[in-house]
């Protein structure tokens, strides 16, 4: 099996340095970039497996990093932010990133994003099932989703909410339920960021996402995947 290739932008040196030390440690083949324009150019010509992605950097900033792969690709992508700043983490979710590391943090802690992040965007061969929900078609094996025989590009995380809800169409999964099913371990933040998630899924899915007819509030409570013929 070939190495998961990590591309780690930061422009602190002794961050990457810290970080790659961890990763390569862990048998991951790790490349570099200190600035927003460098990380595109990587990301583009390397194709890694995943990205960690600082969000203040010279030149463009992480926001508009994300914003721009996220127009051609799924790859996992993690934020490191220095703000401990709710609207911050809110609005790298909402431009497509996947999870989000503060500032100070522990290597190992984004080793086990790292991981858990990976796990989500891999295949599992034993999950040979496809789902149907109305006119969606989710592949388990393939992580792949099709409407109305159209695909659909969702992020590792998207995914992992829409097969939780998929595997139980009509019931109600609350905010820490979905959070518990997609992160695997328990999550070092609020639960309010799953709302950016499903704010992304509905744009991709929903004919009019601001009235959606497959994933639809329960308020107060959480969320549920309907037919797509929700009234």
């Amino acid at each position: 099996m070939s190495k998961k290739t990590i591309l780690v932008v930061d422009d602190e040196k002794q961050i990457v340095e810290v970080l790659s030390a961890y990763l390569e440690r862990e048998g991951y083949r790790v490349i570099t970039a200190y600035d927003g324009q460098s990380a595109l150019d990587t990301a583009f010509k390397e194709n890694p497996d995943l990205i960690l992605l600082d969000l203040m950097l010279p030149e463009l900033n992480g926001f508009d990093v994300c914003r721009i792969i996220r127009q051609s690709s799924s790859v996992p992508i993690i934020m490191l932010t220095a703000r401990d700043d709710e609207m911050d983490k809110v609005l790298g979710l909402e431009v497509g990133a996947d999870d989000y590391v503060t500032k100070p943090f522990s290597p190992r802690e984004v080793l086990a994003r790292v991981r858990a992040v990976l796990r989500r965007a891999s295949n599992e061969p034993a999950n040979q099932e496809r789902l149907v929900v109305g006119e969606l078609e989710i592949d388990l094996a393939k992580h792949g989703v099709k409407k109305a025989g159209l695909p659909i590009s969702l992020t590792p995380t998207e995914f992992k909410i829409l097969e939780a809800m998929a595997k139980n169409p009509g019931r109600v999964f609350t905010r820490l339920q979905l959070i518990d099913y997609v992160q695997g371990y328990s999550f070092e933040g609020y639960e309010r960021t799953i709302d950016a998630h499903i704010k992304n899924l509905r744009q991709k899915i929903e004919d009019n996402p601001k009235n959606p007819n497959y994933i639809v509030t329960v308020f107060g409570v959480g969320y549920r995947l309907e037919d797509g013929n929700h009234a």
